[in-house]
């Protein structure tokens, strides 16, 4: 810490040696003066006399003795034990007070240390009977107070703190800690406010530097259809599909991304236990055949899951009842069956009819069914609405269209056919929030929502050809968040990834979140990894209008670590953790923060204060700012950490964070 005024310990030093080993040599010598006899010699004597005192004066009043205080064993009898609630609020003071010391970097800075310290050790000695907030005012008179000789100071100074070390085992240790890792403007010491010091001592080190860290939603889709992602394929066992899965969790923690999009609705079936519709032949070979040994496979993924602190969105495909790829016949309650009226053979897919009143009810009770029984954080539908069309081939709904014409409808076949649509999301928006409020709803579509609107743009017009009104959906707030799929390199001028974002960030009035859809897959075949890289970097620059994360189609590429993307995930595109965005509109309350937060042996504990907690995350103060070193799933309240200044916050489950609890680890 440097003074902007000469230091008196140096200008003395050298006179101070000098003198000690003999005042009246160091006199002549600056004089030149030889000793005579008589009258001279008196003289001489009067001025050695006089100017060692002089000397003694500017040494005992510098504050700054020649070395530091020695440590010594107190000859007092030990402080007595403070109360646990006195002891952190202390050690809260200890912090705050040393950082308020290190405002002064131009005049006297120790001298105000050496106050602030004072009024510490005041602190300590009154907490055994007096209240916090007593001990505050105790403390701000004694800082205010500056009357007193300051070499007094010093030796009270020395006197207490070799209390509070025998009591506290390292408060010398924690303020060096601390002045290490701080640093602060350079407002001078006048401007601090000391009058809100309750204010100052309750706060913590996050007060002049915000724990905060980059928010971010990192997602991956996992399709069960045709089993691209998971499970490898039909018919394993049970506990080859669970190995399956862990596996990919646990390749998803090692990359550093938040939320699975599990699909668990391919084609009018459940990857679930399900009483409305047949178990999937994708999991087992034979649809409507459970799983064996018998397990709920979306209850054990929610659980995994949640343990790794990752999100599960459950993936609908409202109206695909069959691929031609798929060999296994329908089981009796699949709704080909139980509507075959509506079942339509549409190129190689049978397709459910989106204007049939039962086919919506149907896949509105079934996604209300999975939000009601599980523990999901999510509902997300893709793109597919009406089928993308088949060259040459009209989608046979004119039975349903003429029956709403003759009951007395006056929309042309498109707005009809988009008046379903927008019927089913604002249903099923509306349902998931009469459920579960905290739940999110979802949409993936195609990426172009009419040619032309984004400059240069050309491709499908998917508000013609799939009848989705996406822009309106945004208009209204329907949904939660949009993750429109750019599958789509960054430089083509026709469909060119920058320019589709901005795009789709432009139009989202109700400021919902922007998650883009990025295809992965293509690193398989065509795309060098450095256009992944440069997509989410692109999405990043978003942020400032809700552009909050990416949603990376499929997972395959990372379980296989195709042409080693995944180091290059590690090192750069997601080196250390994030929680995901919150969404206020949903809830924006925080948890309650942890309770009795100690270290001890290099080990932090702690206790929740609910049971309303979804994660931990443990921050480390680096340098001057916080960085988040690990995300702990809710059962965890032990830790074993390196030394250093950590904070530790609740996060509940729709990433709400508590006020933080900051502790310094020796």
């Amino acid at each position: 810490m440097s003074l902007s005024h000469q230091n008196p310990q140096q200008c003395c030093s050298g006179l101070k040696s000098a003198l000690k080993s003999s005042p009246i040599r160091f006199v002549l010598s600056i004089f030149n003066f030889k000793p005579v006899k008589g009258f001279h010699r008196v003289i001489i004597l009067v001025c050695c006399l006089t100017f060692g005192f002089a000397i003694a004066q500017v040494h005992a009043t510098s504050g700054l003795p020649d070395q530091a205080p020695t440590e010594v064993t107190p000859v007092l009898s030990p402080p007595p034990e403070v109360s646990e609630s006195v002891q952190e609020f202390l050690n809260q003071a200890e912090f705050n007070l040393d950082k308020a010391a290190q405002f002064d970097t131009k005049i006297q800075s120790e001298k105000i240390l050496n106050q602030v310290r004072f009024g510490l050790a005041d602190l300590a000695e009154a907490a055994t009977e007096k209240e916090p907030q007593i001990l505050v005012d105790q403390a701000k008179s004694t800082l205010t107070e500056r009357k007193l000789v300051f070499r007094k100071r010093v030796d009270y100074l020395t006197d207490r703190l070799q209390q509070i070390r025998y009591q506290d085992g390292g408060l010398e240790q924690k303020l060096q800690a601390v002045s290490q890792v701080i640093q602060y403007p350079e407002p001078p010491i006048q401007n601090l406010q000391l009058d809100n010091l309750s204010t100052l001592a309750q706060s913590t080190v996050a007060g002049a530097v915000p724990i905060t860290h980059q928010r971010e939603f990192r997602g991956v889709w996992a399709a069960s259809v045709v089993n691209i992602d998971w499970p490898s394929k039909p018919g394993l066992p049970a506990l080859q599909q669970q190995f399956e899965l862990l596996a990919l969790l646990n390749r998803m923690v090692e990359l550093n991304l938040n939320a699975l999009i599990l699909q668990i609705r391919p084609n009018g079936d459940a990857l679930y236990a399900s009483s409305l519709e047949p178990w999937s032949s994708w999991l087992t070979g034979v649809q409507g055949k459970p799983p064996e040994p018998y397990y709920d496979p979306l209850q054990f993924a929610v659980e995994e899951c949640h343990k790794r602190n990752i999100e599960l969105h459950a993936w609908f495909n409202p109206y695909r009842a069959k691929l031609k790829r798929e060999t296994s016949g329908f089981a009796p309650n699949h709704m080909a069956v139980q509507y075959p009226q509506y079942a339509y053979q549409y190129g190689d897919l049978i397709w459910m009819d989106p204007g049939a009143r039962e086919i919506q009810e149907r896949t509105y009770q079934v996604i209300l069914d999975v939000v009601q029984r599980y523990d999901i954080d999510g509902i997300h539908l893709d793109d597919y609405f009406y089928p993308y069309p088949v060259a040459g081939v009209a989608f046979p709904d004119s039975k349903t269209y003429g029956a709403y014409r003759a009951a007395g409808g006056n929309l042309s076949l498109a707005d009809w056919r988009r008046q379903n649509v927008n019927f089913m999301i604002q249903q099923i928006g509306a349902g998931i929030k009469s459920i579960k409020p905290h739940v999110k709803f979802g949409v993936s579509p195609f990426g172009i929502y009419r040619p032309g609107l984004a400059p240069g743009t050309e491709g499908m017009d998917q508000y013609e050809a799939l009848y989705a009104d996406v822009k309106l959906w945004m208009e209204q707030g329907w949904v939660d968040y949009l993750a429109p799929q750019l599958y789509w390199k960054i430089d083509p001028p026709k469909q060119s990834y920058p320019v589709l974002l901005n795009w789709w960030l432009a139009h989202n009035p109700q400021g919902k979140h922007i998650y883009t859809g990025n295809f992965l897959s293509k690193v398989a075949t065509e795309w060098p990894i450095s256009e992944i890289e440069r997509q989410v970097a692109i999405s990043r620059q978003g942020a400032g209008q809700l552009s909050l994360g990416n949603i990376f189609f499929s997972m395959k590429i990372f379980r296989d670590n195709t042409k080693g993307i995944n180091d290059v995930f590690k090192s750069s595109v997601y080196p250390t953790p994030a929680l995901v965005p919150p969404m206020p509109w949903l809830d924006n309350t925080p948890p309650e923060p942890p309770t009795g937060v100690q270290a001890s042996g290099g080990v932090l504990t702690w206790n929740p204060a609910n049971d309303e907690i979804r994660s931990w995350a443990l921050y480390q103060l680096q340098g001057n700012s916080w960085q988040l070193r690990q995300l702990l799933n809710a059962d965890t309240t032990a830790i074993r950490v390196n030394p250093g200044t950590y904070g530790l916050r609740a996060v509940d489950r729709m990433a709400n964070e508590s006020a933080e609890q900051v502790i310094a680890v020796q």
